[in-house]
């Protein structure tokens, strides 16, 4: 009697995938062992418990791959774009929707377009002379450069009629101190740029941005860093302690959450600016999506195209808040006051904490792995309807 029901847990355990978890190694020593005293009178209890205890088993995988869902369905959220809801839906509004596609491609478009390039062809006109003319003069050419690169950025958000409401005193070159924002797209560089020139570190990127991270953007001291590349954090740290000791240097500014949000959430900040020693001023950036989703979701679009649904849109709207600084307090840990610059950007912006690392974006499981988990599932589930 007493070693019937294992008998019958063994079997039945042994249809279960090796990878689902054994729901016994998680609880209590004793804890699923049969209740003494009416188990040895009533046989039928056993019998009842042995089912119980088998289906107890049977159902923990698919707790577990629900808990699982439930954990990445919060994390992907925060990764998504969400599109607005048509409102063409009806013969009154659709006349008016096809006009402002013909307004948006066919007026504001080429506008756009011409405007980007008078400022590409003012500003290659004077960069190039000044970068390679003024090398014996460091001071003014970095002065020029910093000029110039401020007006090429304002000419990017001319393209998008970008409307940027900036909130505080404007940030000033100081040594050991470093700016901190969240991050929603690349754009971000070019909407705090055209106010102050900031070096930035960024992920560095191929194709034409690329080519502008390591020629123009390079004169104003920033700093990139390949995800990739184990040893990179230690070159990129080093950089950006001598960075901050310079007086003359243009003010550091970091994105530490490490990949674009879709500016709903926020993601765990990295500790790397807040170890340096430094004065850290938070910036909160916040997009109204009325008129364009500012978010860059890199995974499924190139900046290109990005930068193409940019100037199809009605305007960029958003507000900076430049926010009081902070630093280290007694006994704070970097992560520590990490999150407490991450709470302050929050809260001033509107957005939601998550406690995700945002390099998981990087590492999920590919969709082939999570068919085939759900492949498994679907026959255990079926193994079990044909054995009832």
């Amino acid at each position: 009697m007493a070693n019937a029901p294992d008998n019958k847990l063994t079997s039945s355990s042994s249809e279960l995938d090796l990878d689902r978890p054994n729901l016994e190694d998680y609880l209590p020593s004793g804890s699923m062992q049969e209740p003494r005293g009416k188990l040895r009178l009533d046989s039928g209890l056993v019998d009842w418990w042995t089912v119980c205890r088998r289906d107890l088993l049977d159902i923990s995988p698919t707790l577990t791959e629900a808990a699982g869902a439930i954990v990445d369905d919060s994390f992907t959220r925060c990764f998504k774009s969400n599109p607005p809801e048509p409102w063409n839906w009806n013969v009154y509004l659709f006349p008016l929707w096809c006009l402002g596609v013909v307004i948006r491609y066919g007026i504001l478009f080429p506008t756009r377009v011409l405007v980007l390039t008078l400022g590409w062809i003012i500003f290659l006109s004077s960069f190039i002379p000044v970068h390679f003319l003024l090398k014996g003069n460091d001071k003014l050419r970095k002065k020029l450069e910093r000029c110039l690169v401020e007006l090429i950025c304002s000419f990017f958000v001319a393209s998008w009629t970008g409307v940027v409401k900036y909130h505080g005193p404007r940030p000033s070159r100081r040594p050991k101190q470093v700016f901190v924002a969240n991050h929603t797209s690349m754009i971000d560089f070019i909407v705090l740029e055209q106010m102050t020139a900031f070096a930035v570190i960024m992920q560095k990127h191929p194709g034409w941005v690329g080519l502008l991270q390591s020629t123009i953007l390079e004169s104003v001291g920033c700093i990139w860093f390949n995800r990739t590349e184990a040893k990179d954090r230690e070159i990129v740290a080093r950089k950006l302690r001598d960075h901050v000791q310079g007086a003359d240097n243009n003010p550091l500014l970091i994105f530490p959450e490490g990949t674009c949000v879709n500016n709903h959430y926020t993601v765990m900040f990295k500790k790397g600016a807040f170890e340096l020693g430094c004065t850290v001023c938070p910036i909160a950036i916040k997009y109204n999506k009325i008129f364009v989703d500012a978010f860059w979701n890199s995974k499924k679009q190139s900046f290109t195209m990005h930068l193409l649904q940019l100037m199809t849109s009605w305007a960029v709207v958003c507000d900076v808040w430049y926010l009081e600084p902070q630093t280290l307090k007694p006994g704070e840990t970097p992560i520590e006051f990490a999150e407490r610059v991450r709470d302050i950007i929050s809260l001033r912006a509107g957005l939601k904490k998550v406690p995700w690392d945002g390099y998981l974006k990087y590492s999920r499981p590919s969709p082939k792995h999570r068919e085939q988990k759900q492949q498994i599932f679907a026959d255990s589930v079926l193994r079990r309807l044909e054995e009832k």
